[in-house]
């Protein structure tokens, strides 16, 4: 008999039969306040309990979850015929060059179902093809939703075959009255770009192709026609260098528009050879924390010190005891030593001159054709602009109006030129001042060549069909040449017809295939003449100042191109580990002589003084002030390629400092700061998560005790053996265990090896990670929360005038801000170590055993695993974690107005690796060691029933695929001859908090510096 009992879950439910239908169609319509209570500062006050709160919140949470089990209709159109290069869930990689008129890779785009989601180096391109942070983030730039999206003319959308008569129409009216066409283009080493212009011009005599940079390395360029005869740059090689020494010269960055990075690590493996390097410098560039001496000195005082060093080569002598000792030195190593020197002509003159006395073998004679900046012939042109010489103008993705100190007065002179035609990719000055837009096609839509040195040819294809109406300025030529409709307008065929002449007996196919190939351009650079005198008088003119300005560039914007690329944004910069900013950075004695603070708060936030700067009559307002250790006193320093109006919403951020810089010189004197009395919210990750103050965490060793005493040494070990006192004697760390281990010999154990000795904390592989695993941005308030999602950081440790262990400071009543006051408080001139974190994946790992759930467990292959949609979010595991790498999701950043990043936007998250899960709001994350691409690697190996080699797992792991300098090397400890197995057994070997006894998976190697200690 069928029982008569009513069943129910609540009293409300009993009284009204109809509440369960009522409830289900109102269930989610209204939204859940958590931002009252998360985000009123009145209501924060008020009297919540924690359970009420956890209540709130994991109501919410639920509320999400349940919301999301019923996806909305997506209207989807099968294959008909599939395409036969693309097999769904299979990637598929292209050799390709990233150029964007500042950088330059060869590469390789991995895309996914026709769209790039994913750059790599291409290693048949050798040091040509490394990538840099900005080369990894460049697949983002391609999805950048504020791109100009079709062709305007006078502010309106138009056809390309409107805006086409119009320019034609132009260039027709110029030839006839002799008025000068003039394409304005940053510097663009492509052969097949240089032979169209030279077919344009012949068709219209008057044209003039004339080059513009942001950042023009006009005085490299200089100094290389003075002494070299030919205005190219050269280039280096420090393999075989045992010293280096660097005035104000970055060359870990930008310097000579390539970095030295490669070379540099090879040649600083410890050992009787390795490279010794110091530098002069007044900003604590990223190339000067990795000096092993390093010496801070204002502007005026590092042009003093190179002309001592000069003359003390040449046999003058010198009265100097700085410039005594670097000469010394430098005589000492003779060939195998090596300058570098930046920030005016006169000091790169001296540079090079000192090299050929010295003969060095780092100068390779090879010619780097990437920068082609004439500061006279644009000099010229603006001349031809205010005189109303010019008819037509059209501009290739330049904009002076931003970047030029006289920008302004540029903008005016535009008023004289009847035809202003920008290609463009942003809505900026340039856009505005022109009558009709052409935008830009991205490098990823565009085939193209480049020749960025002697003997280098190197190819750029198409990895995805023209997202918008745009078309590369070769496009544009060909049709202003043939005429519209022209058969002979594809660049493809043209480009493929013009290579033949560069690519010798290498077919066209074959050379895409790779990607970068051997050209016939075989030109070297000797030495030809270098005025020593004019350049010791031009760096004597250099007038002293109290307060002088050095301009440099960071490693995550550049010059400005992708100044609105959200991941770049958010890269922190590697020294002051801030993000979101660009700012003044000065020496801490500065800053308390002038009354600049930088306040710590409770919640580790960092607040510092706004100053408006004054460089020689020009003033930048509300200028944040950073106190940066390192800094020389009497000097500041300021980052180029911010600020940037009407490119996007990221991109303007910071303050633009190019109306301070005259395109030659990056050191300016006569400074002068003026308080506002305002303060600046700074977004740092430095802080939050740092290992700081606990046990020895970033190690370091003498080159002289490395080679002389035992790193085992009873007494002076430098890295000894970690042993357990018991009753049974001491023991060694891996003797002792808590648990049973288990048999990890079947099949691979990977391993990651991190070099702190060649780490230079660039952030390459922050970005691919980031790329990698669809990382989301969460922007500048909340990284100021602590709240970055960061799978990987690249902590910067200074060494400390004190060191407290965390007794002492509870002994002496420090609370914790005054605590890391003292741990974070360097000396005057800092020593600095970059050290990458990320998940260490411990055999023996504490979050594991307190997850309730097992939401994160351990693999056989040595990964700690992490079941999203199992995870609740206690954050048991994140407290239990001794190496703070997990990161908590406070909310869904993807499809989240409050995050109006990439993920915001259909065309954004074109970007995001289907591999990988796009994690949500309340859940845990971090490094997974790329599984999908090791078990990716594992399969394919199997299909085609072999054995995985070890080059294959190294370039599993997004990290280490893209490491410029091989830091970072991935492995499988169970292959007796991999790399990684080879590195663990090094005497240089440790692991981070051994003594807790996780047993990581993750190992590093101390840094070795090379340098007598006192």
């Amino acid at each position: 008999m069928a029982s008569n009992k009513i069943q129910f879950r609540s009293i409300h439910e009993l009284k009204d039969p109809s509440l369960n239908g009522k409830l289900a169609l109102k269930e989610f319509q209204e939204e859940i306040p958590v931002e009252d209570f998360l985000g009123d500062a009145e209501k924060s006050d008020a009297s919540t309990t924690r359970r009420d709160f956890l209540k709130l919140l994991g109501f919410s949470t639920a509320a999400v979850t349940l919301a999301a089990c019923e996806a909305p209709v997506i209207k989807t159109i099968p294959y008909v015929v599939k395409p036969h290069d693309i097999i769904p869930g299979v990637p598929n990689y292209y050799a390709s060059t990233y150029f964007d008129g500042f950088d330059f890779a060869s590469v390789l785009v991995k895309t996914r179902e026709g769209r790039p989601i994913k750059i790599d180096p291409n290693p048949a391109a050798g040091d040509l093809g490394k990538t840099n942070a900005r080369a990894q983030a460049s697949v983002l730039s391609l999805y950048d939703n504020d791109k100009v999206k079709q062709p305007k003319f006078e502010g309106k959308d138009e056809t390309f075959d409107k805006v086409d008569d119009f320019v034609i129409k132009g260039l027709e009216e110029a030839k006839a009255s002799g008025k000068r066409i003039v394409l304005l283009s940053h510097s663009f080493a492509s052969p097949t770009f240089k032979k169209l212009f030279a077919e344009f011009k012949a068709k219209y005599p008057t044209a003039e192709l004339v080059t513009y940079d942001a950042i023009p390395y006009a005085a490299s360029l200089d100094a290389a026609q003075e002494v070299f005869g030919q205005r190219a740059l050269p280039v280096y090689d420090l393999k075989g260098s045992e010293l280096v020494v660097a005035f104000q010269a970055d060359f870990l960055g930008e310097y000579n528009a390539a970095s030295l990075e490669t070379s540099y690590a090879v040649a600083r493996k410890p050992g009787a050879n390795m490279l010794r390097h110091i530098q002069v410098e007044s900003n604590m560039s990223l190339t000067g924390a990795n000096a092993d001496s390093r010496y801070r000195l204002k502007p005026s005082a590092v042009n003093k010190t190179l002309v001592e060093v000069y003359n003390a080569i040449v046999g003058g002598g010198s009265s100097d005891k700085l410039a005594n000792e670097l000469a010394k030195e430098l005589s000492a190593k003779g060939s195998k030593a090596v300058v570098f020197a930046d920030g005016s002509k006169g000091a790169q003159v001296l540079a090079h001159l000192i090299n050929q006395k010295l003969g060095s073998v780092a100068f390779t004679g090879k010619a780097n054709f990437l920068k082609e900046f004439d500061k006279a012939r644009f000099q010229e042109f603006l001349g031809w602009v205010n005189g109303g010489q010019v008819g037509v103008l059209i501009t290739n993705n330049v904009d002076p109006i931003y970047s030029h100190h006289k920008g302004q007065d540029f903008k005016k002179s535009l008023a004289k030129v009847p035809y202003v035609i920008a290609v463009a990719d942003k809505k900026n000055e340039m856009y505005k001042a022109a009558k009709a837009v052409i935008p830009v096609a991205n490098w990823l839509e565009s085939w193209g060549d480049i020749e960025p040195q002697s003997g280098v040819y190197s190819l750029m294809q198409p990895t995805i069909q023209k997202i918008y109406k745009s078309r590369q300025i070769e496009e544009s030529l060909l049709v202003w040449k043939n005429g519209k409709n022209n058969a002979a307008n594809n660049y493809y065929d043209y480009l493929k017809a013009n290579s033949a002449s560069v690519l010798g007996g290498t077919s066209f196919n074959k050379a895409l295939y790779n990607g970068i190939v051997a050209s016939t351009n075989a030109t070297t650079l000797s030495y030809a003449g270098g005025n020593a005198a004019q350049a010791v008088a031009e760096l004597g003119n250099f007038k002293a100042s109290d307060l002088e300005l050095v301009l440099y560039t960071k490693t995550s914007i550049g010059d400005g191109t992708q100044a609105n690329n959200p991941w770049l944004q958010e890269l922190p910069d590697p020294l002051t580990r801030m993000s979101w900013d660009n700012y003044l950075t000065i020496s801490p004695k500065d800053a308390k002589d002038l009354g600049i603070e930088n306040d710590l708060n409770a919640r580790m936030q960092l607040d510092g003084s706004i100053v408006n700067l004054t460089v020689n009559g020009v003033t930048i307002k509300d200028v944040p002030v950073f106190i940066q250790p390192g800094q020389a006193d009497g000097s500041v320093g300021l980052a180029l390629g911010y600020g940037k109006k009407d490119s996007g919403a990221t991109a303007d951020t910071g303050v633009n400092a190019y109306p301070l810089f005259d395109g030659s010189n990056l050191v300016i004197s006569n400074v002068k700061i003026e308080k506002t009395g305002e303060s600046h919210e700074f977004a740092g990750i430095q802080l939050q998560n740092t290992l700081m103050g606990r046990y020895d965490i970033a190690k370091e060793v003498p080159l002289t005790e490395y080679l002389n005493v035992a790193f085992d040494d009873e007494h002076h070990g430098w890295n000894k053996p970690l042993e357990y006192h018991t009753i049974s004697g001491a023991l060694p760390a891996g003797k002792i265990d808590l648990w049973d281990a288990f048999d990890d010999t079947d099949g691979p154990h990977f391993n990651l090896s991190v070099d702190l000795n060649s780490c230079t904390g660039c952030g390459a592989c922050i970005i691919a990670c980031q790329a990698e695993n669809n990382v989301p941005v969460v922007g500048k308030e909340e990284i100021r929360m602590s709240r970055d999602m960061y799978w990987l950081r690249i902590d910067r440790y200074y060494s400390a005038k004190e060191k407290i262990e965390t007794k002492e400071g509870v002994e002496r009543g420090l609370n914790v801000p005054q605590l890391y006051d003292i741990l974070i408080e360097p000396n005057e001139s800092p020593d600095v170590i970059f050290q990458p974190v990320m998940c260490q994946h411990c055999n023996h790992a504490p979050c594991e055993t307190v997850c309730p759930v097992a939401a994160t467990s351990h693999g056989k292959q040595g990964q700690n695993h992490m079941a999203y949609n199992r995870c609740i979010g206690t954050r048991y595991c994140a407290n239990n974690c001794p190496y703070k790498v997990r990161r908590f999701n406070w909310f869904t950043y993807n499809l989240n107005d409050r995050f109006d990043f990439n993920q915001n936007n259909d065309l954004g998250r074109m970007v995001l690796n289907p591999d990988v899960v796009v994690r949500t709001r309340g859940v845990m994350e971090k490094c997974s060691l790329c599984i999908q691409q090791t078990q990716a690697t594992i399969l394919n190996a199997k299909k085609e029933n072999r054995k995985v080699t070890d080059n294959e797992f190294k370039n599993s792991v997004a990290c280490a695929s893209a490491c410029s300098t091989g830091s970072l090397m991935f492995g499988d400890m169970n292959d007796k001859e991999s790399e990684v197995r080879e590195l663990y057994s090094s005497n240089r070997r440790y692991h981070l908090l051994e003594e807790i006894g996780t047993k990581p998976n993750v190992f590093y190697h101390t840094k070795v510096r090379n340098r007598a200690e006192n």
